[in-house]
């Protein structure tokens, strides 16, 4: 907001967290000579490469998630609706023009909030596999937490918990999991469809199959992140660093 360069370092430096680190990718560093800014890519091409994690409306408040719909949107970057649907209120734009929108919608196993309608406002749709922050668990939200609002976008009725099974159940196989594909892409064949998998030993592979299966994108999920519809246990200890998911992927494709 204030357009400082030094500020913008100032929060770099905080992000990178080098003083304690934690992750894997906090042991590395650029090994390059820099380079002058004026061969750097526009601001406006970086900017379209920034997504928001997949977060769902009631693991997080309505405010949040409108919040970084519209940041990214302002920036031409894409939010993820996370798996728990979507207002179709906010397909419309507001009349000063702001896009509550997210670009990226996600269906999971539960498939809460996934219609129609749904899925062909989107420039994205995304298959979560699993999360990198409990691989092979499933989710569950709270009974407590399911208002009447939470409970209209998921298409469920308000105080019950509800759980998203660990496995998608209509895919056991890389068939199974090309045939989703090929029905979202009837749905809206404006948008790619990416994969979501969690970075394990193995990811390649299934990577590879995901790929056969004509995915548009894959993406890698590693063990940070998590919310309140993910237990306490996993989000501090399962999951592993995502370079090493991504390093496996890219060396299996």
């Amino acid at each position: 907001r204030l357009g400082s360069y030094k500020k913008f370092k100032e929060f770099t430096a905080a992000v990178d967290g080098k003083e304690s680190p934690i992750f894997l990718r906090d042991f590395f560093d650029f090994k390059r000579n820099p380079i002058h800014i004026d061969k750097v890519e526009p601001v406006e091409s970086i900017m379209r490469r920034f997504v928001t994690g997949a977060m769902s409306y009631g693991s997080i408040s309505k405010e949040a998630h409108e919040a970084m719909a519209i940041a990214m949107n302002q920036i031409h970057g894409r939010s993820n609706t996370g798996e728990g649907g979507e207002d179709s209120a906010r397909y419309v734009p507001r009349e000063d023009g702001t896009s509550l929108r997210s670009a990226i919608k996600q269906v999971a196993s539960g498939r809460f909030g996934v219609t129609t309608e749904y899925l062909v406002n989107s420039d994205e749709i995304q298959i979560k596999i699993a999360q990198g922050a409990k691989p092979g668990e499933g989710g569950q939200l709270p009974g407590y937490k399911v208002d009447k609002i939470i409970a209209k976008t998921r298409h469920s009725i308000p105080g019950i918990s509800l759980i998203s099974p660990p496995p998608h159940h209509d895919i056991y196989s890389i068939e199974d999991l090309a045939q989703l594909i090929f029905d979202l892409k009837n749905v809206n064949p404006k948008a790619k469809v990416s994969v979501k998998l969690v970075a394990e030993s193995g990811v390649g592979t299934i990577a590879a199959g995901v790929a056969k299966a004509k995915a548009d994108l894959i993406v890698i999920s590693g063990s940070e992140g998590g919310t309140g519809a993910s237990p306490a246990s996993s989000i501090r200890y399962a999951g592993i660093s995502p370079e090493l998911g991504l390093s496996e992927t890219q060396q299996t494709l």
